[in-house]
């Protein structure tokens, strides 16, 4: 089944971090992908997350406004399972 492509916006790219508003439609996706930086996630909506990882899916509960931080090499499709908008900030943390 084809999913549709979450959207990504960047909205700062400098030297030390790249921000990334990414807005999932209904059933959308971001594709297979693997973290080359660690990076924090800031919820812009409350509301599962599917991912699919290398050891099976698992659903992530999100709440807006509660950030939590992953390391780099985290590899992951993350599926938006509901039938809204899904919406969150991505800030990865570029090496000094």
């Amino acid at each position: 089944m084809q999913r549709p492509a979450a959207k990504p916006t960047v909205q700062i790219d400098n030297e030390q971090v790249t921000v990334t508003e990414w807005r999932f439609p209904p059933g959308g996706e971001t594709g297979w992908h693997r973290h080359g930086m660690n990076y924090v996630v800031v919820p812009q909506t409350t509301g599962p997350l599917l991912l699919e990882t290398p050891d099976g899916q698992v659903t992530s509960q999100l709440t807006t406004g509660v950030a939590y931080y992953r390391p780099v090499g985290v590899e992951h499709n993350v599926i938006n399972p509901g039938e809204s908008e899904f919406v969150f900030v991505e800030i990865e943390l570029k090496r000094a």
